[in-house]
């Protein structure tokens, strides 16, 4: 039984399956625009973090760290209040769409970087301070500065965001719909199809996702020797 299901889903993948790779670059094309969003605000905030000892950067600080650990469904089901026709953002007709799914995947990964972000540059802004600024440099300079310097570092925040959000189903659950051949990518895949019985479908998709995940896991590995 398991040896038949392996090879029908091996099958799926060798014979690039239609459904299957429409399914995965739906999964990637919102991942990577919601990393590719969330990446361009929080970089630069959660870097510019730094340079604010007070109280308001604690604060702020301290939220973010909250949010990293906030389940999706509960993020999925605030979105949803905001975009659903009766939300206050309803006039804007995104829920079931992809762009509600990047909306959701942007907001759980914001969090995420803003927080290693803050992390690898206060580290980096330790090392560095006292040449910086003896050279006498413009905050802004200190900090395009710093971000260089950490960049190995950042790259792996990045890689960390996006394997949190292409493995996340509850919030793209929620406000995706699973439409087929609209809303639906890997993560609600899997849950769809192995609740009807189509459990070739759902392994094919898994092995993806856990090749992905491999991936991930060998650059962050090797960006963070290099840095």
């Amino acid at each position: 039984m398991l040896i038949n299901i392996l090879e029908t889903a091996f099958n799926l993948i060798i014979t690039f399956d239609k459904d299957l790779f429409e399914i995965i670059g739906l999964s990637l094309k919102v991942t990577m625009s919601a990393l590719i969003i969330a990446v361009t605000i929080s970089i630069p905030f959660g870097a510019y973090l730094v340079f604010f000892k007070n109280k308001l950067q604690n604060l702020v600080v301290l939220f973010s760290n909250t949010l990293m650990g906030m389940p999706p469904v509960v993020l999925g089901l605030l979105i949803y209040t905001l975009v659903s026709k009766k939300g206050i953002f309803g006039f804007l007709d995104i829920l079931y769409t992809p762009t509600a799914m990047i909306l959701a995947q942007t907001l759980l990964i914001i969090p995420i970087v803003v927080s290693l972000t803050y992390e690898e540059i206060y580290k980096k802004n330790k090392e560095y301070n006292l040449l910086l600024n003896s050279l006498n440099l413009s905050r802004l300079t200190k900090l395009k500065t710093l971000v260089y310097e950490s960049r190995y570092a950042l790259i792996t925040v990045a890689l960390t965001g996006f394997g949190r959000a292409s493995a996340e189903v509850g919030a793209v659950m929620i406000v995706g719909g699973n439409i087929n051949h609209f809303t639906r990518v890997m993560t609600t895949s899997i849950a769809f199809e192995t609740s009807k019985g189509s459990i070739e479908l759902a392994v094919a998709l898994g092995l993806i996702l856990i090749t992905i995940s491999f991936i991930i896991t060998l650059l962050i590995k090797s960006l963070r020797k290099i840095s």
